[in-house]
């Protein structure tokens, strides 16, 4: 296949890194700052630099941009498209950008998929990239009135290919649900504990524990804020959650109420070891 990245940051440019290892498609990038681009191609993570020329002979366009970014990039490749080509984004929510896609893919008689790869690194950039980022990871498929029979299996052959060993299959309201829970809420957790006066002065007093839970701190708040807001009842429905438990612990607290503290703390250990139980192929650790 001919295939298109557009955006080359880290996932981008790991995309078209392992596209170029592992499979023998012909890959062409696109990025908004050229200079990138042009870097990627010296790398040899990409075999040229797309134009409108490129779009339109494409079998596979791959965008992975900012939310709002790759529906107004793909309101304007789209129809540059030939008929029966396929695009695949790999925006972390799904059912804003499945709705406004999907039509335009229809009208145009493009397949269309939505996709999330479940893999990356605390801090983003192409100068971060490498061919095995999704080696292991999970990447999950929501089909569309625009997918094609067949292109599901087409897609987890191709991404398999590359190093995704889970591929999941939803819908995109069970998609944003998920993600609002094992990532989302995550970052928001993690960007509100740093905020804490004493985390500068952290040298001496940490473990794994303080390691976790700042990992992803470093946010972009540029991108997550988009994420955040097109997911906005899904997250606020686990913030909701994630404020009334600690509550339950700060109340305990508050009224030096042990018995109370020890049976909160025991739920959490339960709830835990149900979910490990749960999935024993999957730790969550």
């Amino acid at each position: 296949m001919l295939i298109v990245i557009a955006g080359l940051g880290l996932e981008g440019g790991s995309m078209a890194k392992a596209l170029k290892r592992h499979t023998d498609h012909t890959v062409f990038g696109w990025n908004r700052t050229l200079s990138v681009a042009e870097q990627a191609l010296a790398d040899g993570a990409i075999d040229g630099i797309a134009d409108e020329t490129v779009l339109s002979r494409c079998d596979l366009l791959i965008p992975v941009l900012y939310p709002r970014a790759t529906i107004d990039y793909l309101r304007r490749a789209i129809p540059l498209m030939k008929r029966g080509a396929q695009v695949v984004d790999l925006v972390g929510v799904k059912t804003a950008v499945v709705e406004a896609v999907t039509p335009l893919a229809l009208a145009h008689g493009v397949r269309y998929t939505g996709g999330h790869p479940m893999a990356g690194l605390a801090k983003a950039g192409y100068g971060r990239s490498f061919p095995g980022l999704f080696r292991g990871a999970s990447m999950i498929l929501v089909p569309t009135a625009a997918t094609a029979e067949g292109d599901i299996d087409g897609l987890t052959a191709l991404f398999r290919q590359v190093g995704f060993q889970l591929i999941r299959i939803c819908d995109p309201q069970t998609h944003d649900r998920m993600i609002a829970h094992t990532s989302q809420l995550a970052h928001v957790v993690s960007n509100a504990y740093v905020k804490s006066p004493v985390s500068t002065r952290y040298v001496g007093f940490t473990g794994g524990s303080y390691k976790d839970m700042t990992r992803v701190a470093c946010i972009n708040e540029m991108v997550w804020k988009e994420l955040f807001l097109l997911n906005r009842e899904a997250l606020l429905t686990e913030i909701d959650q994630l404020i009334a438990h600690v509550g339950q612990v700060r109340d305990a607290l508050s009224q030096g109420d042990e018995a109370r503290l020890e049976a909160v703390l025991r739920e959490g250990r339960e709830a835990k070891e149900t979910i490990d139980a749960l999935n024993p192929d999957q730790p969550s650790e």
